[in-house]
């Protein structure tokens, strides 16, 4: 399976190829791999969700969401299960828009009600929140030295290599969508 792989530091992504997890014929995580299920929800239209699987995020449990994600600002989510993305992106969702992190247990959200970008609150109160969430992102065990911005860009179909939109898996260098199994 083709696996999009975050290059650290960098908004440019590799492809790798990997062998599949698979749990009644479903293609699954594979944690200590560092391979995650990553899905993009179109904010706009009612539509089935575009999911691919990426490497490099680092969480070892739970999930991690965001309507910052360029160009579109659909909500895109990384995650190590069904319901834990699930949680994340409906956070999201609840919230109008947003950052949104859940460990398996508990929601931290950042809201940003205004076209799910930008917040009504002050400054000081946006950052401090902003602050939290990334924490608990590390916390998760992303290594990453931002992991909302690195999630943010895994959307932007135009930066190589390979990207998810809502409408699927896409080949920068081929500037076409490309099937996810070999």
């Amino acid at each position: 399976m083709k696996v999009i792989e975050i290059i650290p530091g960098e908004i440019v992504t590799g492809e790798s190829i990997v062998s599949v997890k698979s749990v009644n014929g479903y293609a699954e995580p594979d944690i200590p791999n560092n391979i995650l299920k990553i899905a993009v929800v179109n904010r706009y239209q009612n539509t089935k969700p575009a999911i691919a699987f990426i490497k490099n995020f680092g969480i070892k449990k739970g999930a991690a969401a965001s309507s910052v994600a360029h160009d579109s600002h659909n909500i895109i989510a990384i995650g190590c299960n069904d319901n834990d993305l699930c949680e994340s992106v409906n956070n999201i969702i609840i919230n109008k828009g947003g950052l949104s992190v859940y460990d398996g247990k508990e929601s931290y959200t950042l809201s940003l009600p205004i076209a799910g970008l930008m917040s009504d609150e002050d400054a000081y109160s946006v950052a401090e929140r902003y602050q939290l969430l990334e924490n608990k992102v590390k916390e998760l065990g992303s290594p990453l030295i931002s992991p909302f911005m690195t999630l943010s860009f895994m959307t932007l179909i135009v930066i190589p290599k390979l990207k998810l939109s809502d409408k699927g898996l896409f080949n920068v260098d081929k500037f076409g969508f490309t099937e996810m199994f070999l």
